[in-house]
Parts: structure tokens; sequence; C-alpha cells
């Protein structure tokens, strides 16, 4: 089969975690900011589409070069083998484009002079004059950073945060890679208990539940390689059957899901239901002031709210305040708490043991972490 190069992108301060992803599915890589590089097959990209949890898209890479001309840019993507990755019918547009400290800024120019050279590209490789573009979709994607060039195709579609099991969620939910992302950041194993006390619409318990079964998380979706033309059909139903084969599905697990807000509940349980792990988690209506537990070695992982807009800061603190008074007198959980505030240590009452700085979405925030000191 043939190889490709090929680019798993993802948020800023989560390549590593991308990188340990495909590391542990036996791929060799070196990381990047906002990607990571690894190189693999049909079956590859599809592979990784089905499993990265952490991951935003798995693309390919069409070709990489310098530039400080638009002829050249022309020339450049006119180059590359377009017609063995895009049948002469298909749609093709260039979905994104970027410049960076480089010479050729202009976004719309960037997109229309690519277009352009794809088009003759095609024309010439394929001998097809008229290109309808009535076919299957593929994506085009151009980043040009500091006059180097990456030219690439985008394999999964829609992003592979897109699950498929969230019907509702609140005002402000996490994304589900994002959500993965933090459960992968703790020390949790499956035999202890696991607790997220703000859980709104229930993400961050549903993506540890499929952690802690090894579910893989893109097992029941689609990616848009599936419909291209050169892409082996049969991967399909075979890669998806060895996914299958590798859950735990019987794997016991201790998770549970609060949030003050009965009707988060209640959008919670349908979205485990929809994600086949309804009896997994526990989810109950409680404040976080009332939660109590004699269970030991347990982990939390909570988004609270970060009091972003005038006059909700007050409430933000007085749940981190709630926390701390609870949770510092838990001394074998260790604590995994998100937020923007600057000041949560204050209100919490206590220093974090490490603080890793993430972006949620454009907002950047800390994960606090307090590590708990188990006992057997």
């Amino acid at each position: 089969m043939k190889q490709f190069n090929l680019i798993a992108t993802s948020g800023q301060g989560i390549e590593a975690l991308v990188a340990k992803e495909l590391n542990n599915l036996g791929y060799q890589t070196r990381t990047e900011n906002g990607f990571v590089r690894f190189s693999g097959n049909q079956r590859d990209i599809l592979k990784t589409n089905i499993w990265l949890r952490t991951a935003d898209r798995i693309k390919i890479l069409v070709g990489e070069f310098h530039t400080l001309r638009f002829d050249d840019l022309f020339e450049s993507v006119k180059a590359l083998p377009w017609s063995e990755l895009i049948n002469w019918d298909d749609q093709f547009p260039v979905m994104e484009a970027h410049s960076r400290d480089s010479q050729l800024f202009s976004v719309p120019d960037i997109q229309r002079i690519t277009k352009k050279a794809i088009v003759e590209a095609l024309r010439s490789q394929t001998g097809h004059e008229d290109l309808p573009e009535t076919g299957k979709h593929v994506g085009i994607d151009i980043r040009i950073d500091k006059n180097n060039v990456r030219i690439m195709i985008d394999t999964s579609g829609e992003s592979l945060f897109k699950r498929g099991y969230r019907t509702e969620h609140g005002g402000a939910p996490l994304k589900e890679n994002f959500a993965a992302a933090l459960v992968l950041l703790t020390n949790w194993f499956t035999d202890n208990p696991f607790v997220d006390p703000v859980c709104g619409s229930g993400t961050i318990p549903i993506e540890a539940a499929l952690i802690g079964k090894n579910i893989a998380p893109g097992i029941n979706r689609t990616f848009e390689i599936e419909s291209w033309a050169w892409f082996d059909k049969k991967l399909s139903q075979d890669v998806r059957e060895e996914a299958d084969s590798l859950a735990k599905y019987d794997q016991p697990l201790d998770i549970s899901g609060y949030d003050i807000d009965g009707s988060m509940i209640r959008i919670s349980k349908e979205n485990a239901k929809k994600a086949g792990l309804y009896n997994d988690i526990a989810f109950k209506q409680l404040a976080v002031k009332d939660w109590q537990t004699d269970k030991i070695n347990g982990i939390f992982v909570a988004n609270p709210p970060y009091g972003q807009r005038l006059g909700e800061i007050e409430d933000a603190r007085q749940i981190y305040q709630q926390m701390g008074s609870i949770y510092n007198q838990m001394p074998t959980w260790s604590k995994y708490i998100l937020t923007s505030d600057e000041k949560f240590e204050q209100f919490y009452g206590k220093k974090a043991t490490k603080k890793r700085k993430l972006y949620n979405g454009p907002i950047r925030t800390d994960l606090y972490q307090y590590w708990g000191k188990k006992v057997r």
C-alpha cells in the first residue's frame, strides 16, 4: 500500500498527548506547534481517525516548499500529484488558508492561486478539460509560515471531536477531544473512582468511560476519506472490527457526574445513552458543597465556570472556595481543575502541585493539579 506523509492537528498544548497516542498505536512521530507528523497507508489513515481521542483532524501532507512569489506558489502547487488524490469530477474547495510572517499574506489570493494551480494540474494529469466538481468532497488546506508552505487534504471531514453521542449540550460545552485530554492528563486507573462535580452535559465522564473501556472514539462515525474513489472500501469494516475486538465492554467502572442544574443531568444521561454508556456512569443533580464520600484514591476532573462575564466571577469563586473546603480534606484523591481565573489558588485555599497551560478554544486556561497520596 502507498505510504503517505500524515499530519494529526491538535489544539495548543495538547500536541504531546496526540504524539503519545500515536506512539501507543505504533507510529513514529515528530511534534511541532499545533500538529504531529507521522506516516502510514490507507489503513493507518482510517485507524488513526477512529482511534485518536485528542487530535482535531488527520490530513495528508501533499507537499511542502518555500515560496516568496505567487508565480512560484502556482508552479509548486501545480507540480504536485493531485490526480493520485482527487478524482477528475471531485469537489476540491480550498477550505482553509493561513499565512503568518510571510511574504504572501493575502489569504483570498492564496486560496485563488492554489485553486487555479490544482485545476491546471488535474486537467493536465487526467486529460479532462472539464472538471464539474459534482463528485466527492476533498477539502484542501494551505498554510504558509515564515514563507514555508504546507499543502494538505483533510481525510476526516467533520472534526474528530464530533464523536456523534452529544445530542444536547449546555451553554459552553467542552469539545470531546479536549475533555479526553483532561482525562488523559490525570493518573486515573480504572479500579479507582472518577468524579466530575460540575459535569454540565456529561462530556468529561463520557470520555473517561470510553477511555476506561478502551472504546475507539470514532468507531461509530464515518470519515471523508471513506467516500473517495481510491480508498479501499474493505478497510472500513476491517478496521472497525479490529477496534471493536479491542474494546473492554465488560470493564467495571466507578464514574460519577454531578451538576446543580437538573436539566444538565437529563442531558448528560441522554448523551451517555447515545454513547452506549448509560449504565456505566452515575449522573445525579447535586451542588458542589453537598457532595461527600468515604471512597479513597479517587480522581476529580472539573471544568467549573470561569466567571468570564462581569458579575459572574463572584459565583465562580464561591464554587472554588466550596471545592477547596471539601477536597483539601481528601488527601488520597487527586484533583484536576481547569479555569482561566489566575486567582483560583487563592480562593481554593491551596497552591497546586503543578499547573499546565491549556487553551480551551480561544480561552487561555490553567489546569490546576493537586496530586493525592494513594493508600492501599
